[in-house]
């Protein structure tokens, strides 16, 4: 089996350095029976929106089995888990809590805590209540305070289990894929309502920032931002002038809010119908201090021109590619590390999501995925090598811990480092998984010494 080998020197090895895993509520949790249902239960239930035509309605069945789980987290050797909250588990459609939801993350939290683990607790990946997706959504800007409540109402209950908060997972994800593209809930194809979404769920953010620094102010409060460094796709003028606009779109549309308390530039280039309504002091809210910013990287993106002066992307077709046919890229990710030291004042940062979806066959008992084990070392190398040029990254998270719903793909594709064997549910660690756990496990042995 191969291995994922640091240098002694390596600044990852240090004690300070976290390592974990990560999963998300809707992706794992099953128990739809407990909760309300999600706008991700309604996008499931249209003919055609889920390539295997599946839904999360059992997915990992965790709600059930999540002891289980937490000792085969603790078992990795990890410092970390990464994981997020169901809305709709937790609070009522009054907004009032819903303890037998509650009580599930707090009976989490204290297995986590008994094992010495960190809970990096996410509080929205996506899965928007569906009573609040038909009283307008993100469309409707009364739901960003409905998310202050509902951060409020989990941080006060958590109280000091928590060592790490994010607001929201991908804000691009829920605007841009969920809103514009139309590949994820609810599957709008809409530019300006996708833009009001991004500044709906931005304003969400900084709302929630400020009682999470008042409920918890000794956990570390971010939020959690996926990127990728953009290329174009010659040295034509016009692919250049496109992925200029594309990196502003994709990437700076949620940082530059965040950490400069402005939008890009690009934003008055748009017709004003497809610009997001805003109100004074909007920006100033969303620019909170952050105590961390989270960064998940998958691969790099490259685009053309388009007639019409915007920009499109180009799929790449030359191999390494995962198993979503993503281009294996891990110099991006170096990259985009030190890009945003030299444009932006940043706080630390996370890698709260890295990882990729391999072809995976269970064989007598183990999954043999050498190309994951690869990705996985060639994408901590390239983190180490943004932090040697003074790049202050506090903690790296493999996606995912186990194998699950993976959106509008189902359970085709496998991102885990952890097997499923959904009929059955039966758990096996992949090599990359006992990979990592050497890994893991080492850096302990040398923190304990």
């Amino acid at each position: 089996m191969k291995k994922i080998t640091l240098a002694e020197s390596s600044q990852l090895l240090d004690p300070e350095f976290i390592f974990g895993v990560a999963t998300a509520a809707f992706q794992i949790e099953g128990g739809a029976d407990s909760r309300l249902p999600t706008i991700w239960d309604t996008f499931c239930a249209q003919p055609g929106r889920i390539k295997d035509g599946s839904d999360g309605l059992v997915a990992c069945d965790h709600i059930h089995r999540w002891q289980q789980d937490i000792e085969l987290i603790a078992s990795l050797g990890v410092d970390a888990y990464r994981f997020s909250v169901s809305w709709a588990r937790v609070l009522h459609a009054d907004g009032s809590v819903n303890h037998q939801g509650m009580n599930f993350y707090l009976q989490l939290l204290d297995a986590l805590q008994a094992r010495n683990i960190k809970a990096f607790v996410t509080l929205y990946h996506w899965d928007l209540p569906e009573h609040i997706q038909q009283q307008g959504g993100w469309l409707n800007r009364q739901t960003a305070w409905l998310f202050q409540d509902y951060a409020d109402k989990v941080s006060r209950a958590f109280g000091d289990k928590v060592y790490s908060y994010a607001t929201l997972n991908e804000p691009f994800c829920s605007a841009y894929l969920g809103y514009e593209a139309g590949i994820h809930a609810p599957g709008v194809q809409n530019r300006r309502q996708g833009r009001q979404v991004a500044h709906h769920l931005l304003l969400a953010h900084g709302l929630a920032m400020q009682v999470l620094q008042r409920n918890c102010p000794s956990a570390q409060n971010g939020i959690v931002v996926n990127l990728s460094p953009c290329y174009p796709a010659s040295d034509s003028e016009a692919d250049q002038r496109a992925v200029a606009m594309a990196d502003a779109y994709h990437n700076h549309w949620y940082l530059q809010p965040l950490l400069q308390g402005r939008y890009p530039d690009l934003l008055a280039e748009l017709p004003e119908t497809d610009q997001p309504d805003t109100e004074p002091g909007d920006l100033a809210l969303i620019a909170q201090p952050l105590d961390y910013l989270g960064i998940n990287y998958y691969t790099r993106t490259v685009f053309e021109a388009t007639k019409a002066g915007w920009f499109r992307d180009v799929k790449p077709t030359a191999p390494p590619l995962t198993d979503m046919g993503w281009e294996i890229y891990p110099e991006g990710l170096t990259e985009i590390l030190c890009g945003l030291q030299q444009h932006y004042a940043m706080p630390p940062v996370y890698i709260t999501e890295n990882g990729a979806a391999m072809v995976d066959n269970l064989q007598d008992g183990r999954v043999q995925d050498a190309e994951r084990v690869a990705y996985f070392q060639q994408h901590l190398l390239a983190v180490e090598k943004a932090m040697e040029q003074g790049v202050q990254v506090a903690g790296y998270f493999a996606w995912s811990l186990m194998d699950n719903f993976e959106w509008a793909e189902g359970y085709v594709k496998r991102f885990g480092i952890v097997y499923v064997d959904y009929p059955t549910q039966q758990r096996v660690i992949k090599d990359s998984g006992l990979a990592l756990q050497q890994l893991f496990r080492y850096k302990q042995q040398r923190t304990a010494r």
